[in-house]
């Protein structure tokens, strides 16, 4: 998988005839919808996305017997318009239900790459494939590749959200037809690079925005974690609790400071009395690097001098 970082915010152009390209002007700012994505959501989406690219690969090139790619190629938030109008027509896209997730996804990629997959599942070469529809035969046999492939999607989102089994919902051929969205609503577009043998296409995952934000904001209220995240959050609250309490910590007991003058203080001598404005009825400060967090009057334990720690003095 290539090491480039994926791209953000802009349009695709590779493997699509039809996609705009970037603008090399100021960006326009949509005040109908001014929720976007921040760098650190997009990062999240970015490590999860890469860990699926990783899974797909291998599960293409030991299923098929077929040298297999995929890469990720960039993610964007977009309306379902500019979505839909960027993808060709005819393409595959299987529509898919995620639990707890609401809402649908689309699973996208090309009919060539579609037929390739079943012509490698038959025994077949992969080589140049028709632009047709699947048939009630083909259909099945790219079903059971898919159910593994949203396996490895699932496994990948496990730190993001616990996921349902993905379950296909549709398979439309004409994204005009594919009605899963308001043409308004905002959408979060993954494409990847994906190549099978000779047969090579941009393939997309588009899902809703209003679905997936939320699970990116641990911090949000009702932010659910996974059994493994909690688990493993536990346990670094367990070894960082082990952990302090066993590390040493310099403790100072001490009067109220006093003022001296420099002459006095660098004329002190062996024998001279100090005269402190500590009351005979306060407490000391017990402290820590600056912080006071107890008062304690003087005393000794055997041999050494020690303190013993009382309640704070009551405020006049």
């Amino acid at each position: 998988m290539s090491n480039s970082a994926p791209k953000t915010g802009t349009t695709r152009s590779t493997g699509r005839g039809n996609r705009r390209a970037k603008s090399a002007g100021p960006e326009k700012y949509d005040f109908r919808r001014p929720t976007k994505l921040a760098r650190e959501h997009i990062r999240t989406l970015q490590v999860a996305y890469e860990a699926f690219a990783r899974q797909y690969t291998t599960l293409l090139t030991s299923t098929l017997r077929a040298v297999s790619q995929v890469s990720l190629l960039s993610i964007e938030q977009v309306t379902y318009d500019d979505y839909i109008a960027s993808l060709n027509n005819p393409t595959c896209m299987f529509m898919i239900e995620m639990e707890p997730l609401p809402g649908v996804t689309i699973f996208e990629f090309s009919l060539t790459t579609a037929l390739a997959w079943v012509d490698h599942m038959l025994g077949g070469p992969g080589g140049k494939q028709p632009q047709r529809p699947l048939t009630d035969i083909e259909v099945p046999l790219v079903n059971s590749m898919l159910d593994r492939v949203f396996g490895e999607l699932r496994g990948a989102f496990e730190h993001i959200v616990e996921l349902s089994p993905p379950k296909i919902v549709g398979l439309e051929y004409n994204p005009q037809f594919a009605q899963t969205a308001s043409m308004s609503d905002a959408m979060i577009v993954t494409s990847f690079e994906l190549k099978v043998g000779s047969q090579e296409c941009v393939a997309t995952i588009c899902m809703p925005f209003a679905s997936i934000f939320p699970k990116l904001r641990p911090d949000a209220e009702g932010a659910e974690l996974t059994d493994t995240q909690r688990q493993s959050r536990d346990a670094a609250l367990r070894a960082m609790t082990a952990g302090l309490g066993t590390a040493p910590v310099e403790v100072s007991v001490r009067f109220n400071s006093v003022l001296m003058s420099p002459r006095d203080l660098v004329t002190l001598r062996p024998g001279d009395i100090v005269p402190l404005e500590h009351p005979v009825t306060t407490p000391l400060v017990v402290t820590s690097h600056g912080v006071t967090f107890a008062h304690a009057v003087a005393g000794s334990s055997g041999n050494r001098l020690a303190c013993l720690v009382v309640p704070p003095p009551k405020e006049d």
